[in-house]
């Protein structure tokens, strides 16, 4: 057997930390079950980070539907910032102890990789990005992953599951693999324009036996109008500076008349890489920096017992409210008691927060991949580096 749980054992609780199976013994064994009021927040985000991406509450809604909780909290894909709630759950805390470590399982992780995504979507401007981690990642979450991955910018994805459960065609050229196999590159671009369905861009990766420069204008001559792009997928024991290296393909290329030929490139890319090699590089695929993102470091505390408020050393007791500007999109975090207020710029704060389980039922729309991508998309615009 794989090494994973499976959803009936992370929905049945099994997935906890002990400590909470414990507490759940004492609590039964003295007769208490109080009703509180938790919030998940974090209080700094990895890498120097001033945002990242929520992402990850859909399976979190999964895990805590049909249970007696009511659950608010930030819709899928919203962009957040430190010491902001993104979550409130009320219940009665013996309904809720067993998933705590589950819930934050599902959203420090993929808002992480939703949000180094976005990070590279945002230095990226328009030009196109493949998640290329999954092979970086366990392949029981492959499909989480790239889906985060999709969410927060990537255009793409490689894995065939991952595509199928986002409702994309997969993405990807061709493998070292095939090259070492058929022994020469420009024949395995021949038979990879042969035998492919031409709905498939041609592009030949030009780096497992010769000089860059020269395999491409050997492809370039092979395939003519037909070769949509070279990629080099160049290892950093070849590459000295990878930068000059992708200069001298595109002048080659440009001097030998395929100017329409496109450069992409993958292999250690990350928003750095993005930004040096933006101004010759058409498109990136990009693994590790994505896939192996740093997790959000998000706790959950209560902060409110029977109706009354209170919470540990260092959170702010009491429930809350998110609010933002639809303009200049600022925040501010107010009691959930206090009359919504307005923006420095003078318009009414909006609030973020969403109903998503109301005492065990989903109540929340289930948006599709496609459209919280276009909705992270269109926050970006507002965020800086």
């Amino acid at each position: 057997m794989f090494h994973v749980a499976n959803d009936d054992e992370i929905k049945s609780g099994k997935v906890t930390d002990i400590y909470f199976v414990r507490t759940l013994e004492i609590l039964k064994a003295r007769g208490i079950n109080k009703r509180v009021a938790a919030e998940v927040w974090t209080k700094g985000l990895p890498n120097e980070w001033s945002w990242a991406v929520f992402a990850g509450i859909e399976e979190g809604v999964e895990l805590l539907a049909g249970k007696p909780v009511t659950v608010n909290g930030l819709k899928e894909g919203t962009i957040f910032q430190s010491y902001e709630p993104v979550l409130e759950i009320e219940c009665y805390y013996q309904d809720f102890a067993l998933f705590e470590t589950a819930l934050l399982g599902f959203i420090c992780q993929a808002s992480g990789i939703a949000t180094a995504a976005a990070r590279c979507r945002k230095v990226a401007g328009d030009k196109p990005i493949t998640s290329f981690g999954a092979r970086r990642m366990h392949p029981a979450i492959a499909p989480m992953v790239e889906r985060s991955a999709f969410i927060g910018g990537c255009d793409g994805v490689a894995v065939v599951k991952s595509a199928e459960f986002i409702g994309e065609d997969p993405v990807g050229t061709m493998p070292h693999a095939l090259i070492l196999v058929m022994g020469d590159t420009v024949e395995a671009t021949k038979a990879f324009h042969d035998v492919i369905s031409k709905k498939v861009p041609r592009v030949s990766l030009i780096d497992t036996f010769h000089d860059e420069k020269f395999a491409a204008l050997e492809v370039a001559h092979a395939l003519g109008k037909d070769l949509f792009a070279v990629r080099l997928d160049t290892p950093s024991s070849r590459r000295g500076n990878f930068l000059k290296i992708i200069e001298e393909v595109r002048w080659e290329l440009d001097l030998h008349g395929f100017d329409k030929i496109k450069i992409f490139v993958s292999g250690n890319i990350d928003e750095k890489a993005i930004q040096e090699l933006y101004h010759l590089v058409d498109a990136f695929g990009v693994g590790t920096s994505i896939a192996n993102a740093p997790v959000v470091d998000f706790s959950l505390d209560i902060v409110e017992v029977e109706g009354k408020p209170l919470s540990k050393r260092g959170k702010p007791s009491g429930r809350k409210k998110l609010l933002r500007c639809p303009h200049c999109f600022q925040t501010k975090v107010i009691p959930r008691e206090k009359a919504t207020t307005y923006c420095d710029c003078g318009a009414a704060l909006e609030s973020l927060f969403l109903p998503l389980i109301a005492d065990s039922d989903v109540v929340a729309d289930i948006p599709k991949p496609q459209q919280i991508r276009e909705y992270v998309l269109n926050q970006l615009q507002h965020f800086s580096l």
